[in-house]
Order: C-alpha cells, then structure tokens, then sequence
C-alpha cells in the first residue's frame, strides 16, 4: 500500500522528471528474491543502487552458518549479479558499502573483494556492526552508472 502522502503530493505526479525519468526496479533470478518490502535494486536515469545483499545461494539456500570467506563470496556475487541485470560490471561501480560482524574479518573481506573487482576501485566504506539478519557476517550494497546506450 502507498503512503498517503505519496499518492497526493503535488510533486509526485506533476513534476516533469516524475513522467520522463520513472524508477525502475530491477530483479534478478540468480539472486533469491527480497524477503521483505524492497527491491533487489533501483534505477534512476543512469543510476542503479544495489540493496543491501546477504550471502544467500541461487536456489535459495543460506550461508550463515558458513565461514565469513564463503559468505562474502556469495554476497559479493549477489551484488555483481543484480548489477549484471541492469547492465553494469564492476567497472561500473562508484560506491560500495560492506557491513562485517567482527572487524577481524576486514583484511579476509579486502581480500576477496579485490578478487571480485580486479582493476575497477570504486569508493568504498566497511563499517563493523554488532550483527546482522539471520546471523549473517557480511551485507554489501552498491552504487553502480549504467554505460551510455549505445
């Protein structure tokens, strides 16, 4: 259900780029579908911004109770598979953000995402938090600029 709000705003309906630059929403059935109320990733005009990912598998399959090196993996190959979807490579990324449970796992996790981005090195922030959903030890989201159409 859309807020109230949202359905009378003025803006929300007559503002020029509402008409001509739509939100898209982009899902991907390599990653499993969001558990809650958001989508796997946005777009606005060039911009795609990957939600917070978790490291579950393809077929749906968790990873919490696997070793942080597994878990990243999987997450960071959620985040690049979403991206793929909109049309993005890593090369494509302007910002990452990774949440680890235990700053102990920074160096693990610096590791396997130079792995997973080679050359491209976009902004990046890990922040340690306390926990997160399902137990899990890492969340990544992004930030992503589609290329030009060709």
């Amino acid at each position: 259900m859309t807020h109230p709000i949202a359905k009378t705003h003025p803006i929300a309906k007559t503002h020029p780029i509402a008409k001509t630059h739509p939100i898209e929403r982009i899902a991907t059935k390599a990653v499993p579908e969001p558990a809650g109320h958001y989508a796997q990733a946005t777009a606005w005009r060039d911009l795609v911004f990957v939600s917070g990912q978790l490291g579950p598998r393809p077929d749906g399959s968790h990873t919490f109770d696997r070793p942080f090196e597994e878990q990243a993996r999987q997450a960071l190959a959620n985040v690049l598979a979403i991206l793929g979807e909109a049309g993005c490579g890593p090369e494509r990324v302007l910002k990452v953000t990774a949440y680890l449970v235990g700053v102990e796992n920074w160096p693990a996790f610096d590791r396997i995402y130079a792995e997973a981005f080679g050359e491209a090195r976009p902004a990046r922030a890990v922040v340690p938090v306390p926990g997160l959903h399902h137990g899990y030890l890492v969340e990544i989201e992004a930030i992503a600029a589609r290329p030009d159409p060709a």
